[in-house]
């Protein structure tokens, strides 16, 4: 026991995690009474929390959250997702991370909301529950809302109760939004987040929720996009670097100024690395981060548009595009594609899908064949570990 090595605790209390009854006996009936706080009354710029990025290159950076940038951010989902007290979030994010405990689990708590949490993730238990009429919201990555896609016989669950179920953490591949609008009836709700900012985006509640687009900013949030080299504010349709100002974002890597004075611009907006154009009504799409984008023959390919293509291919599961050095051309498209299990295709045929589809220089010039692709907790695809992996067998040749 480790009780022993904390002589400041004055109190333990054990619950039976299987018994609900002996929790809320608890804190309905407990004559405990409540001490004063002996803590200060934090500032709003005081930090709250660290939380170290997502990021596999380079030394950890934590970033430092102040109880400014929470308060902003709940008060902004709160609005702009509608919670109700009488909610009730199912939840089966790890907690932590910025999406389970944050936007979920905080989200919750800030409404007063109810939490029923899972102790890991199974796809068809989810669809049990959020068919049963038990549950009104659900917050998931990518990765889950297709494994719930993959259940057999998901069309018979019935969603129509779930009020708001939104995709976050990684871009929602087309064909999950609409295999999501085709297979239950409901339309995914997606938004857009960072480590150091929280929420900033979201397609709205009431509203269309479009394909591909990340919504518009939340309350108290600036979106701009700029020239990668000039830094110059582009005009709409236009894709840059997306840099973001307002309340939610971080004050800066805790103990590493210089990389907390290069992630600013010198006016003072957040350089999200990210790239992405806005669209005269102010919604957002995201185009991959700006370390993915491939320049081939000196010409900008942006890998969600080759991906979005791969998968239009019914044997082709998921897929992740990389850029891989190349002596004549600078950098190679370079597909890493995962088949489905009873599907095959070569190499050869999914290059002439794409070219029948893409501009030439977009096209793959080399298909990999994997079992999987490495991703990250939150089931966000790693794509410097693809790089690493990939790119170092240049001499395997086209496809494999």
């Amino acid at each position: 026991s480790i009780l022993s090595e904390l002589p400041d605790l004055q109190e333990c209390i054990f619950i039976d995690p299987a018994n609900s009854d002996q929790f809320n006996s608890l804190i309905t009936n407990s004559a405990l009474p409540v001490p004063d706080s002996q803590f200060p009354i934090p500032d709003l710029q005081d930090t709250a929390v660290i939380i170290y990025t997502s990021g596999t290159t380079g030394r950890p950076k934590g970033a430092e959250i102040t109880h400014g940038n929470l308060i902003s951010n709940l008060q902004s989902l709160h609005e702009a997702w509608g919670w109700q007290a009488d909610d009730i979030l199912l939840h089966v994010l790890p907690i932590f991370h910025v999406h389970g405990l944050f936007v979920a689990l905080h989200g919750a708590l800030h409404a007063g909301a109810t939490t029923l949490m899972m102790r890991e993730f199974q796809a068809k238990k989810t669809l049990e529950l959020l068919s049963s009429g038990q549950c009104s919201v659900f917050m998931a990555v990518p990765t889950i809302h297709k494994r719930l896609l993959d259940v057999p016989n998901a069309h018979q669950f019935d969603l129509a109760r779930i009020r708001l179920i939104t995709s976050g953490s990684d871009r929602l591949p087309d064909e999950v939004f609409v295999g999501f609008q085709k297979t239950f009836g409901y339309t995914l709700l997606e938004r857009y987040g960072m480590t150091e900012t929280g929420m900033n985006c979201s397609n709205p509640l009431h509203g269309e929720r479009r394909i591909g687009s990340v919504g518009r900013p939340l309350p108290g949030v600036e979106v701009r996009i700029v020239h990668s080299e000039t830094g110059e504010i582009l005009r709409d349709g236009e894709i840059g670097d997306v840099q973001l100002r307002g309340p939610n974002v971080f004050k800066g890597y805790w103990g590493q100024p210089d990389k907390t004075a290069d992630s600013f611009s010198a006016d003072g907006w957040f350089k999200t690395g990210d790239l992405g154009y806005l669209e005269a009504d102010g919604y957002l799409t995201l185009c991959g981060r700006s370390k993915d984008l491939i320049i081939s023959g000196g010409l900008n390919i942006y890998p969600p548009e080759v991906e979005r293509v791969l998968m239009e291919h019914p044997a082709v599961n998921t897929c992740a595009v990389i850029g891989c050095p190349d002596p004549e051309w600078g950098e190679r498209v370079t597909a890493v594609v995962v088949l489905k299990k009873t599907e095959s295709v070569s190499s050869e045929e999914l290059i002439r899908f794409c070219r029948e589809k893409l501009a030439p220089y977009k096209s793959p010039k080399s298909i990999v064949f994997e079992d999987d692709l490495p991703r990250n907790a939150m089931g966000k695809v790693q794509k410097t570990e693809l790089r690493r992996i990939v790119c170092s067998e240049n001499a395997r040749g086209p496809g494999h």
